[in-house]
């Protein structure tokens, strides 16, 4: 049985890792002005954030269901596999989950399998590297679907967010609340835990965002993964926006913070959540391991 692991850009795996890794990747398409790209393919991050700051007018869009289903047949047909696990990001962000879960339910049926397990960025991205080491060791794709499913819940993501500007601009906060914000140099801290992105606390100043974020994630670790963390099998992992030097200081104050949890990637967030929030903020992730 041989199983083809499939996953979307949201996912941070490049085309250039996906080759390395032996996997494929679905580029998420991105509206600017108007005009259609694809993260990694026509649009670079560095493109991105340059038309993102230039107050061009940037959205998101969920890849057509037909080019999808292209790709699986490709990979079914012409590459000789014999099923998919698809691993996109999650519905709790976006509809396309459930676009492609029908698409599979209804012309790949026992081929492909969707997987919903609530993903984003770099806790999608330690899916696909678990799914990998279950195909390594033998698994079928039914109990690679069943392992991801029931460990869906089983990750935390907090993010600093460094401006407003984006959020407001998204109508996730109104125009007065955002100014009050910025006059006050307010930076939220958001959070992931697998569906969709709320608010945890408001701070002002980087450290005060990163000791909170550190807090949070130690009391998850203390608390509803204590279990996975003493058995080993949690891992710890930074997202950015255009925030390398940060993400590089903060990689060494997690390592120290959590010196028994493995450290995985230090990633750019997906431009499917870089569009909401803008340049420079900055995350750390949990996720349980296979």
């Amino acid at each position: 049985m041989k199983i083809a692991i499939v996953t979307d850009s949201n996912s941070g795996i490049t085309q250039s890792l996906a080759k390395d890794m032996g996997i494929f990747v679905v580029p998420m398409p991105v509206l600017i002005d108007g005009e259609q790209y694809f993260e990694d393919i026509s649009l670079t991050q560095e493109q991105f954030y340059q038309k993102l700051e230039s107050d061009a007018q940037v959205s998101t869009s969920q890849p057509n269901p037909y080019d999808v289903g292209q790709l699986w047949t490709s990979i079914l047909t012409e590459k000789g596999y014999d099923k998919i696990i698809y691993i996109p990001m999650s519905s709790g962000l976006s509809e396309t989950c459930r676009t492609l879960s029908h698409l599979a339910e209804t012309e790949y049926a026992g081929k492909v399998y969707v997987i919903d397990n609530q993903r984003i960025s770099i806790t999608q991205r330690q899916s696909v590297v678990d799914a990998l080491n279950m195909v390594k060791d033998g698994k079928s794709a039914e109990e690679i679907r069943d392992w991801l499913l029931q460990t869906k819940m089983q990750s935390s993501i907090y993010i600093m967010v460094d401006t407003l500007k984006y959020l407001k601009k998204g109508g996730r906060l109104t125009p007065a609340v955002a100014a009050i914000g910025t006059l006050l140099r307010i930076k939220p801290v958001l959070q992931i835990q697998g569906e969709k992105l709320d608010q945890y606390a408001k701070v002002r100043k980087l450290a005060d965002a990163k000791t909170t974020m550190l807090n949070a994630m130690k009391n998850d670790m203390d608390t509803r993964f204590k279990p996975m963390r003493e058995a080993g099998k949690m891992t710890l992992s930074i997202a950015h926006t255009r925030n390398f030097a940060e993400a590089d200081i903060f990689e060494k104050e997690i390592k120290e913070a959590f010196p028994d949890i493995e450290f995985t990637f230090v990633d750019p967030l997906s431009l499917s959540v870089s569009c909401h929030i803008g340049p420079g903020a900055l995350a750390i992730a949990c996720a349980v391991k296979y």
